[in-house]
């Protein structure tokens, strides 16, 4: 394998999918702006829209996930 290629800064990081609210810890880089306390601990949090506890192929269940509609979702990421 090449060296010096892959990064240093892996940590433990909770993922939650906010269509069913579970959570699971992962290793990961990826930066976050939010934080949740766990166990005592303290760890990063990436919130997800989608995972595979609500992913229709996953369930088995087709649920609608979109609480607001895409334009206006979009409208308020860019602020339009």
């Amino acid at each position: 394998m090449r060296k010096k290629i892959h990064p240093d800064n892996y940590r433990i990081v909770v993922f939650k999918d906010m269509t069913s609210n579970k959570s699971f810890f992962c290793k990961s880089t990826i930066k976050t702006k939010y934080k949740i306390n766990l166990n005592g601990k303290e760890y990063p949090l990436y919130k997800m829209e989608i995972s595979s506890y609500s992913h229709p192929f996953y369930t088995g269940h087709i649920k609608y996930v979109d609480a607001t509609g895409r334009i206006d979702k979009f409208n308020k990421k860019y602020k339009l």
